[in-house]
């Protein structure tokens, strides 16, 4: 699958159930022939950790074609390009966990960022992929979670999340050995230099700090470029500029707090990064097209009115 072919990169987005550690996709709608009629890579907002059953085909990883075959598994940090493509017109059986390393993390150790951040480049430092045999303890761990998440049975939400902080923990271990083998400081893999992998690590700052006033210079210096260079590639990457994006996340995340709290407009506008109630309101008719009162009412696909750039937001696959 050629980096070449894809005009479009997708941002598809998940949000996790109300007290649950993971989102899990799980059983037969994952029976299907992947990548068809498919031609752009996309990202997550959360890191994807997928485990194949059946079938045969390629998983794209930014610019690397992969075969894949039952027994692989894969964990593919947030805002990492990737896709799927089963063989031409058969079925493939993936089943996938879907999860917030940050929240995670700083629940774990909630007053130690430097020892969080610490932690959260080595989980998100670069894609896993191989089989079964190569990583065990991940393919057993998201097993189990799996396992957990489909049947439900009392005390399963605990269980899970014991299951998930383990398996992070697995993950940061593979990788903070993988670099000192490799004699390479965490986060230099190689494979994330150009396109949407240069900035990627402004779109995780995004994720983190959006609630906090974010300078458009800071973000390009935590992909060490300059300002103008850094918004020539994001434009030329995402479709839009940053400021955009950065109002995308901040509507976002005040769609699911919106779903999920009580609190008042003006609360979830200012728990978003929003300033004033005005800013939100604007913004928020901007990318959906209604203000949040009407929105409130009747949020019912909302998410397919998120963005009119050829950057798409879709809820999922």
């Amino acid at each position: 699958m050629s980096r070449k072919a894809h005009q479009i990169m997708e941002f598809r987005y998940y949000d996790i159930p109300q007290k649950e550690p993971v989102m899990a996709l799980l059983g037969d709608p994952w029976v299907r022939v992947y990548g068809e009629g498919i031609f752009f890579l996309h990202f997550h907002n959360l890191m994807e950790i997928g485990l194949c059953h059946e079938g045969y085909g390629i998983l794209t990883l930014d610019d690397k074609d992969r075969p894949y075959e039952p027994g692989m598994v894969s964990v593919i940090p947030r805002n990492f390009p990737h896709t799927t493509n089963s063989e031409a017109g058969k079925t493939s059986f993936w089943e996938y966990l879907f999860l917030d390393p940050v929240s995670l993390v700083h629940q774990l150790y909630p007053e130690n960022d430097y020892y969080c951040s610490r932690l959260l480049s080595l989980i998100n430092a670069r894609p896993i992929f191989g089989s079964r045999e190569e990583y065990p303890q991940i393919a057993e761990m998201a097993w189990e979670i799996m396992e957990e998440m489909r049947k439900q049975d009392r005390f399963y939400v605990e269980a899970a999340r014991g299951l998930t902080n383990a398996l992070l923990f697995e993950i940061a271990r593979i990788n903070g050995l993988e670099a000192e083998e490799n004699g390479k400081e965490t986060g230099e893999f190689e494979g994330r230099k150009d396109g949407i992998s240069a900035i990627s690590h402004a779109l995780d700052y995004v994720s983190q700090h959006f609630r906090d006033p974010i300078r458009i210079e800071d973000l390009a210096e935590e992909c060490a470029m300059s300002e103008t260079h850094f918004r020539r590639l994001f434009m030329e990457s995402m479709n839009m500029n940053p400021v955009d994006y950065i109002n995308m996340v901040r509507i976002q995340r005040a769609c699911e707090l919106m779903k999920k709290s009580n609190d008042s407009i003006a609360d979830i506008a200012m728990n978003c990064g929003f300033q004033t109630p005005s800013t939100f309101h604007r913004n928020f008719k901007q990318f959906i097209g209604i203000t949040p009162y009407q929105w409130k009412k009747d949020p019912k696909n909302y998410e397919s009115k998120l963005l009119k750039f050829h950057i798409s937001a879709e809820k999922g696959w």
